[in-house]
């Protein structure tokens, strides 16, 4: 996120680094960075550096709907990360550094998760960018290797579920378009433009819902896939490309991967379906980019129908949700 985390210290943050991973005596720099997570550079006294993820548990209803149930699932994608370095020997995967009791990710109070990573040097990409063919080609083959690692995977991933985790928030958005909204900056403007496109989000969701009885992977269908494999998730580190945040890692089908990776001209899923020796489905491409936007359309709902400030964060998901409802 742009915009520092308000509702933890940068105490408390350095103490559970000494006490759950043993970073004794750190500086933490606030990186304002990503998107969805909190991140901070450390150095130990010796120049040590690592990289830091914390999530607000309230804000992961993908994980799950609770704060528990948001930290056990976040818990089982980051060990899943790990095994899929480890034991599928994925060398593209950035998984996490473990504490000192062998766990991915260490609770701080209840509301938030933090992981610890080692630092990269490398060159990170940006969301929307084209890549050039030859990573295309390196992002499509790293994808293959990774759909084949169920074995490793298995003790630990969990199924992506195709349902809509912030339905419920647009559902409610959709009914209360006749009253004030006033949360804050973009609260009106936002039930505005939602009330112009009203029409035409419900069709979508029509839509979706029709397209998501006939996606449902099969027995055997269904493989670890990241969720969100563009550009901004990968780093160039000299001629390796790796691959970063796998809290969205979940078993479904093929396409949830594969969408994002498309050009339209084709020869992207070409590539992988000889790779792979797998068929795509052109109805679960289309499913799983339609669920995206949705999914970016509740949060966005969501927030602006809560209380919120103008920030970095706010401007950008108001520009992502102008973007979508007007395309």
């Amino acid at each position: 996120m742009r915009s520092p985390l308000q509702t933890l210290s940068r105490p408390r943050l350095r103490a559970s680094l000494m006490e759950d991973w043993g970073l004794d005596g750190v500086d933490c720099e606030y990186l304002p960075v990503g998107g969805g997570s909190y991140h901070w550079l450390v150095r130990d006294p010796a120049g040590k550096r690592c990289f830091v993820t914390v999530d607000d548990l309230d804000q992961k209803p993908f994980l799950g709907k609770t704060r528990d149930s948001a930290f056990d699932g976040l818990r089982h994608a980051l060990d899943t990360a790990r095994a899929l370095r480890r034991e599928a020997e994925l060398e593209f995967v950035v998984a996490p550094l473990t504490t000192l009791s062998g766990e991915t990710v260490q609770r701080i109070g209840a509301q938030h998760a933090a992981a610890v990573y080692p630092f990269v040097s490398g060159r990170p990409g940006r969301f929307g960018e084209v890549l050039p063919p030859a990573e295309r080609t390196a992002l499509v083959r790293m994808l293959v290797r990774l759909h084949q690692a169920t074995a490793p995977a298995a003790p630990h991933v969990r199924p992506a579920s195709a349902s809509l985790p912030g339905r419920d928030d647009l559902q409610v958005a959709l009914r209360d378009l006749e009253h004030e909204w006033s949360g804050g900056p973009f609260s009106e403007p936002a039930r505005a433009l939602l009330s112009r496109s009203a029409t035409g989000v419900h069709r979508l969701l029509e839509r979706f819902d029709r397209l998501a009885a006939a996606v449902e992977p099969a027995a055997g269908e269904a493989v670890p896939t990241h969720g969100e494999p563009h550009p901004a998730n990968l780093i160039r580190a000299g001629e390796q490309l790796l691959l970063i945040d796998w809290d969205t890692v979940g078993l479904a089908r093929p396409e949830r991967d594969l969408w994002m990776v498309d050009t339209g001209t084709g020869d992207e899923l070409a590539l992988y379906s000889r790779e792979s020796g797998r068929s795509l489905d052109a109805a679960a491409l289309a499913f799983y980019r339609m669920r995206w936007g949705l999914d970016d359309m509740s949060i966005a709902l969501r927030t602006f129908r809560s209380p919120h400030r103008r920030t970095e964060d706010t401007e950008r998901a108001w520009l992502g949700l102008v973007k979508y409802l007007e395309s």
